[in-house]
């Protein structure tokens, strides 16, 4: 079983990385009640931290994580049973066949997978993160100077600016005398 299916067929619910018992069904090439039928012959086998149903909210969370059908509840009558990585682990024991054993395999695979990729990548991350982080930190303190030094610049020219106005001003009214009237006046 390809691992990359599988990984799809993997949800997080109640903070729990769980498969449905329809995604197993289908894996196991079996039909759900039939995967439900031999769960519940052997409920003593799967306590609530191997398996669960999913409430109202949890089924409708789950209904928008993937390709919804036109009937409301997906052709469902029951909401569906989740299963912990565990609960899919004794579902070996349940299903006892080859193909069981072969999916099943596949599917703690990839588990693990998802585990080994958890714990290892934040790690890098993190770190990448960090490094990020620092860099951003350097750049904006670069351009806060290099703001500020804008800033301290402007407001210098418009000083000057101002002040040359001002000048310039003041010399008008000294040197406004009334002017001579130039061109063609009309006597009333």
């Amino acid at each position: 079983m390809e691992l990359q299916l599988i990984h799809s067929k993997i949800y997080q619910i109640r903070d729990q990385r769980v498969m449905i018992d329809r995604d197993l069904a289908e894996i196991y090439g079996v039909e759900t009640r039939v995967l439900n039928q031999a769960v519940k012959r052997n409920i003593e086998r799967f306590p609530d931290d191997f398996m669960f149903q999913l409430n109202d909210l949890e089924f409708q969370l789950w209904k928008s994580q993937i390709v919804i059908s036109n009937s409301i509840n997906m052709g469902l009558r029951y909401k569906p049973f989740a299963f912990t990585e565990l609960g899919v682990a004794m579902l070996s024991s349940v299903l006892n066949s080859k193909t069981a054993i072969q999916v099943n395999m596949g599917i703690m695979r990839a588990f693990v997978a998802i585990r080994q990729s958890l714990i290892s990548k934040p790690t890098d991350g993190i770190a990448e993160i960090q490094a990020e982080i620092k860099e951003l930190k350097e750049y904006i303190e670069e351009v806060f100077t290099d703001y500020n030094d804008i800033n301290e610049d402007t407001r210098i020219q418009i000083e000057l600016i101002n002040q040359s106005l001002a000048e310039l001003h003041i010399h008008k009214r000294i040197n406004s005398k009334p002017r001579k009237r130039i061109g063609f006046i009309a006597e009333e």
